[in-house]
This record gives structure tokens, sequence and C-alpha cells, in this order.
């Protein structure tokens, strides 16, 4: 594979480059990560992702995620996973905390505090996510300290 079948862009988001999939527990600890292409788009992209936490996290009874999972990705996981999963709407039509969505937008800003994870520097996929992988566990280590 070529380093321009790892990058892509997503024209509804406006993003070229790659994009990072997390799923955390509700601590906001790392269970799994997944980065891809930007142009495969997130109903998609969720499959590996969650396929993997089940796999690595077998006890796991639900999931909850955005209104930019649902569809594909809310039949793939109640049909193909066995699992629940919740989408969180939108409340008011300004910003507002949606309290669980919350946990997983809070452990992206942790890990954009770190300098190799605030851009795409990395030209190897699974690079990228060991990055991420190495950034939470310093993460976990400093706040049992």
């Amino acid at each position: 594979m070529s380093y321009s079948d790892f990058r892509g862009f997503d024209g509804g988001k406006k993003t070229k480059g790659r994009k990072r999939h997390i799923v955390v527990d509700t601590l906001g600890h790392l269970i799994q990560v997944v980065v891809h292409a930007a142009n495969i788009h997130d109903t998609k992209a969720a499959h590996s992702v969650l396929r993997a936490a089940v796999e690595k996290s077998p006890r796991m009874s639900a999931f909850s995620a955005d209104a930019g999972y649902r569809g594909t990705a809310v039949d793939f996981v109640e049909q193909t996973l066995g699992l629940k999963m919740h989408i969180s709407e939108r409340i008011q039509d300004v910003f507002a905390v949606l309290p669980i969505r919350w946990i997983v937008e809070r452990t992206f800003a942790w890990l954009g505090n770190f300098r190799r994870l605030s851009k795409d520097y990395e030209i190897r996929i699974r690079s990228a996510e060991n990055m991420i992988r190495i950034a939470m566990l310093r993460l976990t280590v400093a706040k049992c300290v």
C-alpha cells in the first residue's frame, strides 16, 4: 500500500488525513482504538472498532455513541454483536454537554495535549494507534501516582 492509501478526505466534516475512533469505559480509560483514512464514513468504520472492543472486553453489555453513529452502526451492534447501542441526541440547538457522550470528548481532549497526537505526524496507521495507547498509558500511570 502506498502512503496515500492511509489518508483521505471527509467532505462532511471537512477533515483530511485520518480519523480516530476510540472505545472508552465510563471513566474515560481506553479499551480500543482504530485509526483509518478520513474518507471512510463513521458508521462503516465503527464496525471494526466495536467488534475489536467486544473481543477485547467480552463482558461489555452496551455502547453509547453520538448521533453520527446511528444507522448501520446501530444495526451492526444489535444484529451482529447482540448488544445495545444508545444514541445520545442533541438536547438543544446550542452547545450543551451530553453527560455520557462527554466522556469520549474528554478523552480526546486529554490525548490532544500530547505533541505527537496534536497533528497527524505518523506515516503508518499502526504507529498512530500505538501513540494513542502510549499516551493513555502515561495518563493512567499519572493518575495512579
